[in-house]
């Protein structure tokens, strides 16, 4: 019987470690993209200014992407440390996209950021601007990888068990690669790692406008986060649609639990706007809907129909009796691996045998189950609907919100050529918002695919490695204190960084650069 304390700890472990990193993941996208457009500014214009505010949201950049390196690197060892079981039975799988992002994008990454930061005074405008645009592409590239990887727990595509060797397999490496849901997810990932960006180069330079500080930058800066931000918090929106998409066909359950759906309504179903899912009733409270949305979000049609989760589970308890087959059959095939009788039932079963092993939790063959424990397993495969449908509706409503903010910004600045002060605090105080929006996201992924590590292929519970409660709980403790401290210094850095601005020297207290701006609406002349 598999140890659940050890495996609910190293989830959290894991969750923490990723949660972490994930705080400058987005950034660090953002950035690169930024840089290049302000990069891009300085070598058709030649105008000093430019380069001023490329070096220095480039120093930014620099902070966040070494905490993000390291931060990166330490959540992958877990996968050997906590997760062994996993790694072997699909490490041939997921370990592929790993390795190439670490020697197509991680390297290239690593080699050319200190050319980027170094080369100022060696190469030319538009090479330096080059080794910066391929800094960033490197960037995304990183992403892609990792969330080919990502993609495939929640849609294993390409890949097929082998009875022989008891470990999933590639089959079309192709088709890993083009995976719908991977594909869905690295284009909704990076654009809301721009938005997170823009939103910080706005705030940053709203302050600045406030402080009558650096307005050159300032004014030059919220210029591009204001046209660049208001692309990206739309792609956000379009592509988190292709996302919900691309849930229909491939986590009918995970879709059903973000919009707490216990059941199959007529098409086209309606959206619930807001609502209180109580997953021990097995319904909502009360309910908020718009009607049609969200059959036309998730099927593209005015008659597809969306599944509900108790429909689900009665689908769940028949394939966890299907698995039972395929589970009997490759016992054969263990005993006896010249048994083609069995070898042909287990072929024709093998798609359900991670819904026999969700039984392994409560019993240590799944053959003696009976008929309340299947049931009991097929009501596992429903993640925390709670969690799941609000954590959909804040990371939605921050993005509706973001589009508001730029498309102010946007107004104020290309079109009223002014911007009221006002206008200035309200992009300070949205700067923590996107953090909380991807953040949200990553748990809504994570959570929604619950009960399964890899989905449909082996639960979560059985991906741990043997180790006891006490080394998880005295691994998480150090990774927090560890983590703390790192917090602390990056802050620290970030905001010595921001208070120095451009020119690296923080000036005393109450003193500004250029003076203050009183309560008068800023001009944008750049």
């Amino acid at each position: 019987m598999p140890d659940l304390l050890v495996a609910d700890l190293s989830r959290w472990q894991f969750a923490l470690t990723a949660m972490y990193h994930f705080l400058f993941v987005p950034l660090t996208l953002g950035l690169s993209m930024i840089l290049v457009i302000m990069e891009g500014a300085y070598v058709m214009t030649g105008k000093e200014v430019w380069k001023r505010t490329t070096k220095f949201w480039a120093n930014l950049f620099g902070i966040n992407f070494v905490l993000g390196v390291a931060t990166g690197i330490t959540m992958e060892f877990q996968f050997g440390t906590n997760w062994s079981y996993y790694s072997h039975y699909v490490g041939d799988v997921f370990g592929a996209p790993l390795a190439i992002e670490g020697l197509m994008a991680f390297f290239l990454e690593a080699t050319l950021v200190g050319l980027m930061f170094f080369g100022w005074d060696k190469l030319s405008r538009p090479i330096h601007w080059l080794v910066t645009f391929l800094v960033a592409m490197a960037s995304n590239f990183s992403a892609l990888w990792i969330l080919i990887a990502n993609g495939w727990m929640q849609n294993p595509v390409g890949a097929d068990f082998n009875p022989e060797t008891m470990r999933m397999e590639i089959t079309n490496f192709m088709e890993v690669i083009f995976n719908p849901v991977a594909q869905a997810k690295f284009v909704h990932t990076v654009s809301a790692g721009y938005v997170t960006a823009s939103v910080f180069v706005l705030g940053i330079s709203a302050w600045y406008v406030l402080q009558g500080r650096h307005l050159g930058l300032a004014k030059r800066s919220m210029t591009v986060a204001a046209s660049f931000g208001l692309l990206s918090a739309f792609s956000v929106v379009v592509l988190g649609d292709e996302s919900g998409y691309a849930l229909t066909d491939n986590q009918k359950m995970k879709l059903a639990a973000l919009e707490g759906m216990w059941h199959t309504e007529e098409a086209p179903a309606a959206l619930t706007l807001i609502s209180l899912p109580d997953q021990g009733a097995q319904k909502n409270h009360f309910e908020i809907q718009i009607p049609w949305v969200l059959g036309l979000i998730a099927t593209r049609s005015l008659d597809g129909e969306v599944e509900g989760i108790l429909p689900l589970v009665a689908i769940a308890e028949d394939r966890i009796e299907n698995g039972l087959i395929a589970y009997d059959a490759l016992q054969f095939i263990t005993d006896d691996p010249a048994n083609l009788a069995a070898r042909e039932t287990f072929e024709t079963t093998k798609q359900d045998l991670g819904y026999a092993l969700l039984l392994k939790r409560y019993v240590e063959d799944p053959r003696t189950a009976d008929a309340d424990t299947i049931t009991k397993a097929a009501f596992d495969t429903v993640p925390n609907v709670l969690m799941a449908f609000f954590s959909f509706r804040i990371m939605a409503g921050i993005g509706i919100l973001c589009i508001v903010i730029f498309s102010l910004a946007f107004f104020f600045i290309s079109m009223k050529r002014k911007v009221p002060r006002w206008f200035l605090r309200v992009a300070l105080f949205t700067i923590p918002l996107p953090w909380i929006a991807a953040e949200l996201g990553w748990v809504l992924a994570e959570v929604g695919r619950q009960p399964w590590v890899i989905d449909g292929v082996l639960p979560t519970f059985l991906g741990v490695s043997s180790l006891s409660a006490t080394q998880v709980i005295m691994t998480m403790v150090g990774f927090t204190l560890i983590y703390g401290t790192l917090a602390v210094i990056e802050i620290s850095l970030m905001l010595r960084a921001i208070k120095a601005g451009p020119g690296g020297r923080i000036l005393p207290e109450g003193v500004t650069s250029e003076g203050p701006t009183g309560g008068r609406p800023v001009q944008f002349d750049v």
